[in-house]
């Protein structure tokens, strides 16, 4: 039962130490020697000298994150190993021939010798290079069996996630953890977790969105287009194929910029326990300022309040004046995110009547500041060709807007 559950992982140590102790008897004690040395320098070594190489790779056409994260260690680690390799050559020539000059009878006893120790040595660089690919698997199927658990996965994606679960099945799990072949983030393993919370739980997309530091994210025209793109979010909400959702159009133009990528990864790593609670309560104890958040506008608080102001204003003013606000208004919005940017999104302009029509209106959209706490705030709006600026006050689930004899009245 063992070998079925541990298979590949099985596999995988058969055929590295299989093929090292063939490649060790072949080439002799003292290259495999030098190379089991090789394989425990180069692995600390790979990741301190991969910034040596990552700059370049972008100009040979590695754009991809990924890639530039894995390719550069490997590089380092080729590289090692080839010196280390080729001191053993040099290393292995002049013995080979210091006995290739002694009589024939001692050069065949250091020929065997040095093939039978060499078999030895090669099982132990089978060792070093299973230890090496089972930390590699554990670093990547962290992540692939939280977030990549369709059948309909690639066939790659599914033999790591296989692999992944043989780990833990065989107890290299533990083997695979104390190394780290990759330059590994502080944050690596929790991001994992909170992805595939993310991951098997879709309907918190529309939470996390009204999280404060993503509001303005919420905000950018980039992650608009992917938020209304039909076949991302069908396959986002269906737990759809990884490679449905990264190789989206929308999605990819994101994840390929490393400036948009390493945003959203500190933005998520540096709020990561005050996000995964608010997506469990809804609150953040982080962000508590009360204007931080979506308003809505509330057209009968606001109505009321203008006809305090109006001592004529008669019972079918106001109906008149609610029958055409109610349409204005019904998209407008005030939005308050943590970074101290505000929105006032759809906001109507009226035009003058036309005969035998109502007021018609133009919405229009201002971007501004907010400063302020507790309750009480300052608010700088700006359009194209008007600005606006006021308080703003909350109390409860209500924010109370004022630029100058205009006030607007907005609910949660």
């Amino acid at each position: 039962m063992v070998l079925i559950v541990g298979m590949t992982i099985w596999i995988l140590m058969l055929v590295l130490l299989g093929s090292c102790m063939a490649l060790g008897h072949k080439l002799g004690a003292i290259r495999a020697v030098v190379t089991f040395i090789g394989i425990l320098i180069a692995e600390p070594l790979a990741t301190p000298l991969s910034g040596l190489v990552k700059p370049l790779l972008p100009h040979l056409g590695v754009h991809n994150p990924i890639w530039l994260w894995v390719l550069p260690p490997f590089i380092m680690f080729v590289v090692v190993m080839m010196l280390f390799k080729t001191a053993g050559q040099f290393v292995h020539h002049k013995v080979y021939v210091h006995y290739k000059h002694r009589d024939e009878l001692q050069f065949g006893w250091w020929e065997k010798m040095n093939a039978r120790v060499g078999l030895g040595v090669g099982a132990l660089n089978g060792l070093a290079y299973l230890v090496l690919a089972c930390a590699l698997i554990y670093d990547f199927s962290y992540w692939t069996t939280q977030i990549a658990t369709s059948e309909e996965e690639q066939t790659s994606i599914r033999l790591l996630n296989r692999a992944g679960h043989d780990l833990e099945g065989t107890g290299m799990i533990r083997v695979a953890r104390s190394v780290e072949p990759l330059s590994l983030p502080p944050q690596y393993f929790k991001m994992a977790n909170f992805a595939g919370v993310l991951s098997q739980n879709p309907q918190l997309d529309d939470r996390l969105a009204e999280y404060p530091p993503f509001i303005s994210l919420a905000e950018r025209q980039e992650f608009q287009d992917l938020g209304h793109d039909a076949d991302f979010h069908n396959a986002w909400q269906n737990r759809g194929r990884l490679g449905d959702l990264l190789g989206n159009e929308h999605a990819r133009a994101l994840w390929l910029d490393e400036d948009k990528g390493r945003m959203l990864w500190t933005m998520v790593a540096t709020n990561l326990d005050d996000l995964q609670q608010y997506l469990q309560t809804g609150t953040s104890a982080k962000f508590d300022e009360p204007i931080l958040g979506r308003w809505h506008f509330n057209i009968v608080s606001t109505l009321a309040m203008a006809s305090q102001n109006r001592p004529n204003f008669t019972a079918k003013d106001m109906m008149a004046l609610r029958a055409a606000w109610t349409p204005a208004y019904a998209q407008t919005v005030f939005i308050a995110a943590a970074d101290g940017v505000a929105y006032l999104k759809e906001f109507p302009h009226f035009k003058p009547a036309q005969p035998n029509q109502g007021p018609g209106f133009d919405p229009v959209s201002y971007v501004g500041q907010w400063d302020g706490a507790s309750g009480v705030y300052q608010l700088t709006l700006t359009a194209s060709d008007d600005k606006k600026s006021g308080t703003g006050h909350t109390s409860g689930a209500r924010l109370t807007l004022k630029f100058g004899e205009e006030t607007m009245i907005f609910d949660r």
